[in-house]
């Protein structure tokens, strides 16, 4: 299964665990001397190269460049490097609509066809402006089309042709029911905004947003444009960075097509909490809870989660967005109850920003945090590209204990998906097998494995996997369709088995993942529902008796029996980890 595109993502459980499982560092430094060492080691491990903001209870601890914004000049990053945003751009569309309902210009529940009488019937009837903000339209996400990035990204668009290029596509699922990421609902979101001021996007950005936040070094960037100290974005082939892929500008449009500074996007954070932009009421509106999300929720352009505060019981809402774009990806993490801000701009894509920004809140809290380990799969990676694939396998096997190393699913998936995209089929095979042997548990990495199988024409194997996969996660529609795909039936395949009440009650209590990390289980009827520390409450389903799994994201239950017969504990699978949870109460 691809891993998804989108940033801010905090996986449901698992990533708070992954916040207070963390290495204790000496608290003799002060907060700048430990952020110094922590990005300069990210930075020295290639795993970091961009600009950096720290804010805390209003005030600017900390700003710095890593790394080179130009190689060819060797030009270094500093505060005021102009970054592409990608996927942040979202946010600004979101309070450009927003003002426009304060204007009573807009209805949040009228439909597309109302403000864009033009745009096809066949769906602008049935999507209403509250949808495209919450990605809950359907609408096709138009850089998932197979041509995109290849052909379309490349050529210049008006955003009338933009809307061609999905209006008649059929919707994904019913407008209202589902969260699905889509780049092109705030393509129509940019469209409904000229059409309703009659002025380009991009006018009205610096109009309403921009000029009067005095954000100067912000704008909507366009490559003909001589834009001083913008940054160049490079991507990795192997251990060597290149180039990377041109993209025109009038593709990602209101859905990622801004660049800024991290200086001018704290300009924008404490912006946020006056009413400069927009009344408090509609402010409030942009960050409720409106959708599910990667184990989150979904507002208007922003993410809301909760983030476990180091290794205490406290924790803390948190707001945010990320964005990738050719060549950069870029985090701003808001933690509106204390005022404090990590923002964090790169430019080589791909870098670990939420594991960085989770290190930050560390330090801000003066709690433990984890320093960086060099990634195994980046670094078996690195060694097929310079070599061949032979001496990474053996890379791999010599050094998969070392404690050098951080061995990842997620980033084994990523890696796997980065060797098929650039036509390396046999070594993306390989290094999904290599997954699926580390992380046995996980649904997701035959899934993976699954689907190069089929590239490579090996469906038999494919289909044991996309049934491993299955098995493992009933809730995987996409090891479903694929198996489909392949002619296998699957009427029947999943069905959720019946579990005698008393059963079920005898699951129902509290357990301890961590310190201060509880799950919660609880029985309403004949449903179990499980419920983490400062985290929403989610039906699991059974598999049998004992083994449970979640819908919503890619987790599964065991609960555990001691010798008497009595439940004692629970396992947790996520994301390639087994976490053993004890019986409190």
């Amino acid at each position: 299964m691809k891993s998804q595109k989108t940033s801010f993502r905090r996986t449901t459980f698992v990533a708070v665990i992954a916040f207070v499982a963390t290495v204790a560092i000496s608290f003799a430094q002060t907060k700048t001397a430990q952020l110094d060492d922590l990005l300069n080691k990210y930075t020295e491990y290639g795993q970091f190269s961009g600009s950096v903001l720290v804010a805390e209870k209003g005030k600017v601890i900390y700003k710095k460049g890593f790394g080179m914004a130009n190689l060819e000049w060797d030009i270094p990053n500093a505060p005021d490097t102009k970054h592409r945003l990608g996927s942040i751009t979202k946010q600004f569309t979101a309070m450009l609509i927003m003002q426009l309902v304060a204007e009573g210009k807009l209805d949040l529940q009228a439909t597309v066809s109302k403000y864009l009488p033009d745009y096809s019937k066949t769906n602008g009837d049935k999507i209403t402006i509250h949808q495209l903000l919450t990605h809950t339209s359907g609408t096709p996400n138009y850089t998932s089309f197979p041509n995109f990035f290849k052909e379309l990204s490349r050529n210049p668009y008006t955003p009338t042709e933009m809307l061609e290029m999905f209006a008649d596509s059929t919707l994904t699922f019913k407008p209202g029911t589902q969260f699905a990421y889509s780049n092109s609902g705030y393509i129509l979101l940019g469209a409904i905004i000229e059409k309703v001021t009659g002025k380009t996007y991009e006018a009205v950005l610096q109009e309403k947003i921009f000029d009067p936040q005095n954000m100067k070094n912000s704008g909507y960037d366009h490559h003909s444009t001589i834009l001083k100290k913008r940054a160049t974005g490079y991507e990795m082939k192997g251990s060597q960075p290149e180039n990377s892929p041109y993209i025109d500008m009038s593709t990602p449009y209101a859905a990622g097509s801004l660049y800024s500074t991290v200086e001018d996007l704290y300009v924008w954070d404490q912006a946020l909490y006056t009413e400069k932009l927009l009344p408090k009421k509609y402010m409030d509106m942009m960050y409720q809870k409106y959708i599910p999300a990667f184990g989150n929720f979904y507002g208007y352009g922003w993410m809301i989660g909760i983030m476990t505060i180091g290794n205490t019981k406290d924790s803390t809402q948190i707001i945010g967005h990320g964005g990738g774009i050719n060549g950069f990806n870029t985090l701003i993490t808001r933690i509106p109850k204390e005022k404090s801000t990590i923002i964090l701009l790169n430019n080589t894509g791909g870098a670990p920003l939420e594991a960085i920004t989770i290190a930050i809140n560390g330090i801000l809290h003066d709690a433990t945090y984890a320093l960086p380990k060099q990634s195994l799969a980046k670094s078996v990676y690195n060694v097929i590209i310079d070599k061949d694939l032979k001496t990474g396998l053996a890379f791999y096997e010599k050094n998969k204990e070392s404690k050098e190393y951080s061995l990842s699913e997620s980033a084994m998936n990523s890696m796997g998906y980065s060797l098929l995209q650039a036509g390396k089929k046999d070594e993306a095979e390989a290094f999904f097998k290599l997954n699926v042997e580390a992380f046995p548990k996980s649904s997701n990495v035959y899934d993976s494995y699954g689907e190069v199988l089929m590239e490579q024409g090996k469906n038999e194997m494919a289909i044991v996997n996309y049934k491993k996969s299955v098995e493992l996660n009933p809730a995987n529609q996409n090891g479903i369709d694929m198996l489909k795909k392949m002619g296998v039936e699957t009427e029947g395949m999943v069905k959720d088995a019946t579990v005698p009440e008393a059963i079920l009650a005898s699951y129902v209590g509290k357990y301890e993942l961590q310190p201060g990390f509880i799950l919660t289980i609880t029985k309403e009827g004949n449903q179990l529902k499980a419920q983490a520390t400062g985290q929403p409450s989610f039906e699991i389903f059974p598999k049998n008796d004992t083994e449970f799994y979640v819908k919503v994201v890619a987790a599964q239950i065991t609960f555990n029996k001691n010798e008497s017969g009595s439940i004692e504990s629970l396992t947790l699978f996520q994301g390639g980890q087994e976490i053993l949870g004890k019986r409190v109460e």
